[in-house]
């Protein structure tokens, strides 16, 4: 596997301060592109993390989180172009094929969300708390905050329902009572990490 990074980044920016995520191309270049696309459209801004799990992850990208109802969150997104599954005309019908690797999910791991479909990802992405082992190979890695590992700490530490009580049963049980809404700039390595 080639050592040669990508030239760009992304700069997923937060109430709690900025992440700066490098991608792996060499390994999963349709998830990169896709996630640049809809980075570049602005698709991801407004979004908030509408699951964040202390020692797992903290998930996000759906568009459906950018309203006030709660319960269609994490059920939302497409891929950012087509990509061979769904209708190529109707661009909300788009996913991702799977391009499982060998790269550990690990703190900070920038992985992809997807139902139990291998083939299934669209926007939704997630970024790992801790090392999560039974992820490995099972989804898609494209890859790695590089600066700002500590916002991950405080976004899966803020309130939520399951938080307040273990017992709570409702699907937005780990999402976020105040919103941690992201927005999403691709950007040269050598500008995002010159400050």
């Amino acid at each position: 596997m080639s050592c040669a990074k990508d030239d760009n980044v992304a700069v997923i920016s937060t109430k709690f301060g900025d992440m700066v995520v490098e991608f792996y191309p060499e390994v999963a270049p349709m998830h990169v592109e896709s996630f640049q696309v809809l980075a570049e459209e602005g698709y991801f801004d407004g979004t908030t993390f509408h699951r964040v799990i202390p020692g797992f992850v903290i998930q996000g990208g759906d568009p459906n989180s950018k309203d006030n109802d709660r319960m269609n969150d994490g059920t939302g997104g497409r891929a950012g172009k087509y990509f061979g599954i769904g209708r190529e005309d109707d661009p909300d019908s788009w996913l991702i094929p799977g391009e499982f690797n060998d790269s550990l999910h690990v703190k900070g791991t920038l992985s992809m969300a997807r139902t139990r479909d291998p083939n299934s990802a669209s926007s939704q992405f997630f970024i790992c708390h801790g090392p999560v082992p039974s992820l490995d190979k099972q989804y898609t890695v494209f890859g790695q905050v590089i600066e700002g590992l500590d916002i991950i700490d405080n976004i899966v530490n803020v309130n939520r329902p399951k938080k307040e009580n273990p017992m709570y049963q409702g699907p937005d049980g780990d999402n976020p009572y105040e919103k941690v809404e992201m927005s999403v700039k691709i950007m040269k390595r050598s500008e995002a990490l010159a400050d």
